[in-house]
């Protein structure tokens, strides 16, 4: 469910715009309450909260007071894009560094990441 690894309300917000990139909560649908994750969560409702209001703060998920938290528009587009911009700087910018420190050009990188995932694609042993 969540790990030691960071904060709760994080990981919960994290699953929430998970939820919305994926599909499960459309644009202008209602999330979840914070009682209502709490419980289905067993966690504290002010950790829910904090997760709800980060979601917020981001634009993500809006507000309609005495009713409840809803999918902002363009909400999905915003989570791809922070998670894209995520992409290159924990994986895409490091892995560059690195061929550099190696020597390889960007072609090579290209034909080793194109590899990768050809293989990636193949069916193991008894696959398909």
């Amino acid at each position: 469910m969540f790990d030691d690894t960071r904060p709760i309300f994080l990981q919960l917000a994290d699953r929430i715009a998970d939820d919305i990139l994926r599909g499960a909560y459309a644009e202008g649908e209602q999330v979840p309450s914070t009682n209502e994750l709490a419980a289905y969560m067993r966690i504290n409702p002010a950790t829910a909260g904090k997760a709800l209001n980060l979601l917020v703060d981001r634009e993500i998920l809006y507000k309609k007071r005495g009713i409840g938290m809803f999918v902002a528009d363009g909400a999905k587009t915003r989570i791809a894009s922070e998670r894209q911009q995520g992409f290159v700087d924990g994986f895409v910018a490091p892995l560059l560094a690195e061929a550099r420190a190696l020597g390889l050009d960007l072609p090579q990188v290209v034909r080793l990441v194109e590899a990768e995932a050809r293989a990636a694609e193949a069916p193991g042993p008894g696959g398909p």
